[in-house]
């Protein structure tokens, strides 16, 4: 490591985000999770619209791909419904851990995790160094 480099390092290592740093992740989750909201919401219409799209007065054969289609396109719609409650739930624990002032920290290690990861994942609940190292654990 570079000499500039180590003189960048804090003496004192900060255990947690501050106040006003938490307050900048949660306007940035809030943000997020309007916008998942919203998509979530667009997908359930999605799998819950009952439209046939104007195929009742075409040819059989074209009735019988589109309803294939529909299938294959209501399932997927259902993968990514799940995928954007997983994600809202987890933005929800993460203003969970602002809350509780443990957002940021990371599970493994008990270390900050990086700003620009958060900023980037602000559900993240691991470290960069920790998720490689999950990773090759695998």
């Amino acid at each position: 490591m570079k000499e500039s480099e180590q003189n960048q390092e804090p003496e004192v290592k900060k255990t947690r985000y501050s106040d006003e740093e938490l307050e900048e992740f949660r306007a940035i989750i809030l943000k997020k999770l309007e916008k998942a909201r919203s998509d979530l919401k667009l997908l359930t219409e999605a799998l819950s619209n009952e439209d046939e799209h104007g195929t009742n007065d075409t040819s059989p054969t074209f009735k019988v791909l589109e309803e294939g289609y529909q299938v294959l396109s209501k399932e997927e719609n259902g993968k990514l419904a799940a995928r954007q409650q997983k994600f809202i739930n987890n933005l929800e624990s993460a203003l969970i851990r602002i809350e509780n002032k443990t957002y940021g920290i990371c599970r493994a290690t008990g270390k900050l995790i990086a700003k620009e990861r958060l900023r980037i994942v602000p559900h993240a609940t691991l470290s960069i160094e920790a998720k490689l190292q999950q990773g090759s654990n695998v």
